[in-house]
């Protein structure tokens, strides 16, 4: 398995670049989630978590150290750029691994191909998510918040999901991914717990999140599910279902 972590830039407090009535944080969840759930209905050998999967605040720090706790094979940041530009470009950190080097020329050029913006060009900074990481990484710019051309196209949930094609595509080609031959797009996510009281949902989650597993809380109905994980291959959330359940947990599967 390829081990994919996504991080959605800023949350909670931190709204990121703001203009044309637009919140970075909220652009930066919406093509991050599509990103993930792309991979995991598509490709039978990825496994992606998330930095945050709603409007929370996490640090830098936080982001970089789930990453590295977890082993991910590849970080990925995404952004909205502001600062009156326009276009996309992509970071890597100015030590320039052969990992992060290799992973940027594949990954960029994927996405220009579903963008059709200007290109900006391949960069490097020392941003703390790059620097922190003990994994190759990027971070990508995709558009500016500011311009009201590129903040048109921001408001278009069709172009948002163009960008996570993108993004999905280069990583891919760039971590040899291999498509899901069950090939009915089914996704099988594991469920920890359901309750009637989201504070129950909660003390759950923290105790997975304690336990090291990305939880997230999903309300259906009067009901507050408590899910880990999301996979294309069943076989991959059961394995995860019996890991759970020696740990106590009281696990299974779900599709959506």
């Amino acid at each position: 398995m390829v081990k994919i972590f996504i991080d959605p830039g800023h949350g909670g407090n931190d709204p990121g670049a703001v203009g044309n009535g637009m919140q970075e944080k909220n652009l930066t969840l919406s093509i991050a989630t599509q990103i993930r759930d792309m991979l995991v209905s598509e490709y039978e050998n990825a496994e992606v978590r998330m930095s945050r999967t709603g409007d929370t605040a996490v640090s830098l720090t936080e982001r970089t150290n789930m990453a590295n706790n977890w082993g991910a094979d590849y970080f990925l940041s995404v952004h909205i750029n502001a600062g009156g530009g326009t276009g996309f470009e992509s970071y890597i950190h100015t030590s320039q691994t052969s990992g992060s080097v290799r992973a940027q020329n594949i990954i960029h050029p994927a996405i220009m191909q579903q963008l059709s913006e200007r290109d900006r060009g391949k960069k490097t900074a020392n941003f703390a998510v790059l620097r922190t990481s003990t994994m190759p990484a990027i971070l990508t710019e995709n558009l500016f918040i500011d311009h009201a051309n590129d903040a048109a196209k921001l408001r278009d949930p069709a172009f948002l999901t163009r960008v996570a094609r993108g993004h999905v595509n280069g990583l891919a080609q760039a971590f040899n991914l291999r498509r899901n031959s069950g090939g009915n797009g089914t996704i099988y996510r594991v469920q920890a717990g359901a309750f009637s009281q989201r504070a129950n949902a909660e003390a759950l989650q923290a105790r997975l999140q304690a336990d090291g597993y990305e939880a997230l809380i999903i309300q259906s109905g009067s009901l507050y599910r408590v899910q880990v994980g999301a996979f294309s291959v069943k076989a991959n959330a059961e394995a995860l279902v019996a890991e759970l359940k020696s740990r106590g947990y009281d696990a299974i599967v779900i599709t959506v």
